[in-house]
């Protein structure tokens, strides 16, 4: 379990970078496992918990990527709407565009960085904005149930992003 400076420095960066309230992961353990961490929501049974032997809890919440911690899909829904900065609200060409292509141009007014994407105000997860472009960090298995959100006509249509190859 992490605690302390190591569970403060990485909730610290996330307010800091997105504007989600700190207090808004106090009801959560943060755990290490291999390159991720996770999130658990804390209970008075996880003293008994602590005997068994245990190989996951909670949610994703992160995953190292050499010196950098991306903050996973599921863990950006579910606090994103707290989020007051580096977080664009696409409009659908702009979904469109990012689906077909894995990028879009973007001038956000923030570093680059890890930013929160949402849609009709619902948080879909987040892209990486480099140098004014964002690339969309959607996970591929959560590409179709985007796409049909924006009116698009399915999967399997001549313009679903699922028949273009990203670069």
């Amino acid at each position: 379990m992490l605690e302390g400076d190591a569970r403060d420095s990485i909730f610290g960066s996330v307010a800091e970078r997105f504007g989600i309230p700190l207090s808004s992961f106090d009801p959560y353990l943060l755990f290490k496992k291999g390159k991720s961490l996770w999130l658990m929501r804390r209970s008075d049974h996880l003293d008994s918990a602590f005997r068994l032997r245990v190989s996951m809890v909670g949610m994703r919440a992160f995953q190292v990527i050499g010196n950098f911690i991306k903050p996973s899909t599921r863990m950006i829904r579910f606090f994103g709407h707290g989020a007051s900065r580096a977080r664009i609200d696409l409009k659908r060409e702009q979904l469109v565009a990012l689906l077909e292509q894995g990028s879009l141009k973007a001038d956000l007014g923030v570093e680059d960085g890890y930013v929160i994407m949402s849609f009709k105000g619902r948080i879909l997860g987040v892209g990486l904005l480099l140098r004014g472009e964002i690339r969309s960090q959607l996970p591929q298995r959560e590409i179709p149930h985007v796409w049909n959100a924006t009116g698009g006509s399915g999967v399997s249509g001549n313009n679903s992003p699922l028949r273009q190859k990203r670069p």
